[in-house]
């Protein structure tokens, strides 16, 4: 079936079988290799992308769902996050660091618009501050192997503040 998915901002067509994964669209049929193919059971969160602004996990998201709406990946993102991922060590091998990148985004916007989280049900309690318990909680869905989550929450922080 054809399709057209808004990727980071230009409209792309694609003749997908509906069965195939946003994720493997992207990777296979567009050549944007960014995105990365952990667990593919939405379990660790390398495929983070953000649709209309929001985080998912392009492994679990059929393509044919997405006709229309706007997709990132980390080829089309352009974020202070990047940097501070540098300046922090938010990264050892990297392979996580893109679905890092857009859930981290995907998060800030959430905690700018108040969702509350596991650690802390009412924003207000806290004054809106991200400490490290807040972000470990709403970055809970991104694993990293390597263990680097000390510089991810730092560069977070960073970004944040």
């Amino acid at each position: 079936m054809e399709i057209e998915l808004r990727i980071n901002g230009s409209a792309r067509r694609l003749d997908v079988s509906p069965q195939v994964s946003l994720l493997d669209a992207l990777r296979e049929y567009l050549g944007l290799t960014g995105t990365k193919k952990g667990c593919d059971q939405g379990a660790c969160g390398a495929c983070t992308v953000l649709a209309d602004g929001r985080r998912i996990n392009a492994c679990l998201a059929l393509a044919v769902q997405y006709q229309g709406r706007e997709i990132t990946t980390i080829e089309g993102v352009d974020h202070p996050l990047q940097e501070a991922f540098v300046r922090t060590d938010g990264f050892q091998c990297g392979y996580c660091t893109p679905g890092q990148i857009c859930s981290a985004i995907g998060m800030l916007a959430e905690h700018k618009d108040g969702a509350p989280s596991a650690a802390t049900e009412h924003l207000a309690a806290t004054g809106g501050e991200l400490d490290d318990e807040e972000i470990r909680e709403r970055m809970s869905g991104n694993l990293c192997r390597c263990g680097a989550y000390n510089g991810i929450v730092s560069a977070i922080k960073e970004v944040a503040k």
